[in-house]
């Protein structure tokens, strides 16, 4: 495995000899580091992480002030120019290292969006597939009145129980396998740099990021009525309903960090989340988090007093989806024009926000390519339908195998 030690000595080694000073502060998620950034004021923030891929990979996440992102429309272009200039700062000043733990206040952010005196005892089971997250639910257990059952907890850059992604249908299992050994009440996973989490109901089911979204947005706008609630165009219905029916006002948004962040900002959205499993709130500048999610979660669970199988099941029959399915095509723009010529006809709306959405009144998908591989991703969902998602659902991907 790689050593991300020796990659963050040399990533804070290149900065000092650039004249920055640097915040070192430690092992952390990548939620830690959008905190430090801009609790702390600085100028920007850099995560040392592969996230969810394998040990001999590794990568850099980037963020500016007050924790923006930065991609290639907000600066990453223009890094790579400097780096390609060999314009690296001033180099005739050493920058400074400050070690600063930043956890504790960290700790008491997160730990804010519940109200403490109102939880009640649960048990959660816990997989944080050794990456980052057991050390930040350390930090968190004793001021919870939950028992948590703790499996791949420790820290492993090796990753011995495999790749801690729980996108993955085959990882899954060990989780779901816990909680009903466990008799838990809720089951959560995270990847590695844990910017992302994952739940399981009470029979150990997974359930897919599209109708935790839903539930996190009536959480919200249970404590800010009328607010604002950013959601992406994969699959909408659910959320959409969800969000008006509590009497806050959805805003839909292309897939991405960035783009999630700067729509957020921009209509002052209280809470967005992906299906991917990528929450974001207000309060922590925007920024996603897998920490609060959970939190939030299970303060839902406790004061509605109804398991978390009750509280989508319903959820479910009103709105089935397919959940993304990707497909490895070797025509990607002839695959998406075969499929909206057949099926554009006789909808009742359009969209090109994120890739292909067409609606009709009982159903409707969202047909997106990849950015980085060969590939198309379909989601379909219904009202309150089952058969008809899973037959259109069959009829868009038989038409895509054709290009295969």
């Amino acid at each position: 495995a790689r050593d991300i030690s020796a990659d963050i000595a040399r990533q804070i080694r290149g900065l000092n000899d650039a004249g920055v000073d640097v915040v070192d502060i430690g092992l952390c998620g990548t939620e830690c580091v959008y905190f430090a950034t801009f609790s702390l004021g600085l100028d920007g923030g850099v995560m040392v992480t592969a996230s969810h891929n394998p040990p001999d990979y590794n990568g850099l996440k980037f963020v500016r002030e007050q924790s923006r992102p930065v991609s290639a429309d907000t600066g990453l272009l223009d890094i790579r120019r400097l780096a390609e200039a060999g314009e690296f700062g001033n180099t005739a000043v050493r920058g400074t290292i400050v070690p600063f733990d930043i956890m504790p206040s960290w700790r008491d952010h997160v730990l804010g969006y519940v109200d403490l005196d109102k939880l009640k005892p649960l048990s959660i089971v816990c997989n944080a597939g050794n990456g980052g997250a057991g050390i930040a639910l350390d930090l968190l257990e004793d001021r919870l009145p939950y028992r948590f059952t703790k499996i791949q907890h420790e820290a492993d850059g090796t990753f011995p129980n495999g790749v801690p992604n729980p996108m993955i249908v085959e990882n899954r299992e060990v989780t779901a396998r816990s909680v009903r050994l466990a008799r838990a009440d809720l089951g959560v996973a995270w990847d590695g740099d844990y910017d992302r989490c994952f739940f399981f109901d009470e029979d150990g089911r997974f359930i897919d990021g599209y109708y935790i979204v839903g539930l996190l947005a009536t959480a919200f706008l249970e404590r800010e009525p009328g607010a604002k609630i950013v959601h992406d165009p994969k699959l909408t219905w659910n959320i959409q309903h969800l969000v008006r029916a509590h009497g806050g006002r959805p805003v839909q948004c292309k897939s991405g960090h960035a783009f999630m962040k700067d729509c957020m900002r921009k209509a002052d959205a209280a809470y967005g989340g992906e299906t991917s499993s990528h929450h974001y709130f207000r309060d922590f500048a925007y920024c996603d988090s897998g920490m609060i999610p959970w939190l939030v979660m299970t303060q839902h669970l406790c004061r509605t007093g109804k398991s978390l199988s009750m509280l989508v099941n319903e959820r479910m029959r009103m709105f089935p989806s397919s959940g993304e399915i990707n497909r490895t095509i070797r025509d990607v723009p002839g695959a998406i024009a075969a499929v909206r010529q057949q099926f554009v006809p006789g909808s009742v709306n359009i969209e090109t926000v994120d890739g292909l959405s067409v609606e009709y009144p009982r159903w409707r998908f969202n047909l997106r390519s990849s950015n980085t591989e060969p590939l198309v991703r379909l989601n379909v969902e219904s009202r309150g339908d089952l058969g008809l998602m899973q037959e259109r659902t069959g009829e868009i991907l038989a038409l895509l195998d054709q290009f295969t």
